[in-house]
């Protein structure tokens, strides 16, 4: 595959060193996504004109100082114009299927306000838990252990947290009720509900995580489901 192989190029002088092999993955999974990408939305009614291609690329030449200058960056980086015409056409389609994805996550989503205590040995978490069921306050304990923060998890959504285990739980509780002690790979988390809204806005780090999960799910779908062949 001829732009498989100019692209393994470019990056290696990107980067300035020989590729190892994960190079080459990484190199040749953002090629297929791309061009799954681009023939998205293509089918999902995109239409790239050459007035937009042109006006893009004119943008760039301008960018770069001029047509001489775009010419020697071209040579530089192993292209011809043609080429780099078709690459850039399918990246502003790509782009376009990018945002339609990322529009599909919603301004607003069932979130939760939970706060946690997190130890790192069993016995303790267990202690504590004991220590909530006989009557202490969480809060009070939550700050016993974090000082600082208070174990103030904030508002998330489901697909937001680094710990799926603990974001479970969350959402099966009800306001004011806590969790057993829930065992991860950061230590032992007990969990309390400090309110609930079933359809708050996304603040714009968990809508961007969301929206991120939302595209690396779509293309791995799309992986699953396209006949991909490397020639």
């Amino acid at each position: 595959m001829v732009e498989y192989q100019d692209e393994l190029v470019r990056f290696q002088a990107a980067v300035g060193r020989e590729l190892t092999s994960e190079d080459e993955e990484r190199v040749l999974d953002d090629l297929i996504s791309q061009l799954l990408l681009a023939q998205a939305a293509a089918e999902n009614g995109y239409k790239m004109t050459e007035t937009v291609l042109q006006d893009r690329l004119d943008q760039l030449i301008e960018g770069m100082g001029g047509k001489a200058a775009f010419d020697d960056w071209l040579v530089s980086n192993n292209y011809v114009e043609d080429s780099f015409r078709g690459a850039l056409a399918r990246s502003i389609s790509a782009a376009w299927m990018r945002d339609q994805i990322a529009a599909s996550v919603p301004e607003a989503m069932e979130q939760v306000h939970a706060q946690h205590i997190l130890v790192f040995d069993a016995q303790e978490a267990n202690l504590i838990l004991g220590r909530i069921q006989a009557g202490a306050d969480f809060s009070a304990l939550a700050f016993e252990y974090d000082p600082i923060a208070r174990g103030d998890l904030g508002w998330f959504p489901r697909g937001y947290l680094l710990e799926p285990r603990v974001e479970e739980a969350a959402f099966e509780l009800q306001l004011g009720q806590h969790s057993e002690v829930i065992e991860t790979q950061t230590g032992y988390h007990i969990v309390f509900i400090l309110e609930m809204d079933p359809a708050r806005a996304l603040d714009p780090d968990a809508r961007l995580v969301l929206q991120t999960t939302a595209l690396q799910e779509w293309l791995e779908r799309r992986k699953t489901e396209s006949d991909i062949q490397i020639r």
